[in-house]
């Protein structure tokens, strides 16, 4: 709970960093902000929250069976590709240009250090903003693993395939797509351009709010119609104020 509530901010303050002259900060743009790079934006967040099994083709393509490392594996292994992005919406005036891989000897093991600012990302930092990331987003971490080979080989052909059907597709804009749909709901206050004014938090919480008060709704209305029993309904079916 106590995240949740710092999110409602202009950005967060990652706990884990405890050595080094700079803070490490989440940043949490605004929607308007997002809109004008949601691509790019995107694209960074899936980078930084990914596992291995999200990006099991791509591993596959340079040799790597993603059943063999981990998150933070992955994360090491993406930095070269993350350091060169624009990363303002995320990590605000942070230079990820200084970081470099290096062997601590106090922890044993591969970290990012910022030789300038003596600032360290090791796994602990690294989980901690993969986890603010999917709590602004709403995103699931995917634990899924395959229960054999033959799984495995079938769900890296369904994801090249996947891939395949994607590579041509030209797609419009999900976050604007949200945004029409949202202020044409009674339950949403704002118009388009005070949409923008929103952090992509609040955003995000809005829209999943009103998905629940709108099947409450739906819900309620069953129950009064006699098509729904409400004895089978839990206690969060019957309260849409509930927020977790």
């Amino acid at each position: 709970m106590a995240t949740r509530k710092f999110l409602y901010e202009e950005r967060y303050e990652l706990k884990q960093v405890k050595k080094g002259k700079q803070k490490i900060h989440i940043v949490i743009p605004t929607v308007g902000e997002v809109l004008k790079h949601e691509d790019d934006y995107y694209n960074l967040v899936s980078i930084l929250t990914a596992m291995p099994i999200d990006l099991m083709v791509q591993l596959d393509d340079a040799g790597i069976d993603f059943t063999t490392i981990n998150e933070y594996e992955l994360f090491l292994r993406l930095f070269p590709v993350i350091r060169q992005q624009d990363t303002s919406l995320i990590f605000g005036d942070l230079d990820l240009s200084n970081f470099q891989i290096a062997v601590s000897e106090e922890k044993n093991s591969l970290v990012l250090i910022d030789t300038k600012t003596e600032v360290e990302i090791d796994r602990s930092v690294q989980m901690e903003i993969a986890s603010v990331l999917r709590k602004i987003h709403h995103l699931e971490k995917n634990r899924k693993k395959p229960a054999n080979q033959e799984a495995k080989d079938y769900m890296l052909e369904r994801a090249k395939e996947k891939i395949k059907r994607k590579r041509n597709r030209v797609e419009d804009s999900q976050l604007e797509s949200l945004i029409v749909a949202l202020v044409n709901t009674e339950q949403f206050k704002y118009d388009f351009e005070g949409a923008k004014g929103l952090s992509i938090y609040q955003f995000n919480e809005s829209v999943r709010q009103i998905i629940k008060k709108v099947d409450y709704d739906n819900r309620m209305f069953g129950v009064y119609s006699g098509t729904i029993n409400a004895k089978e309904l839990s206690q969060d079916d019957l309260n849409w104020l509930i927020h977790k």
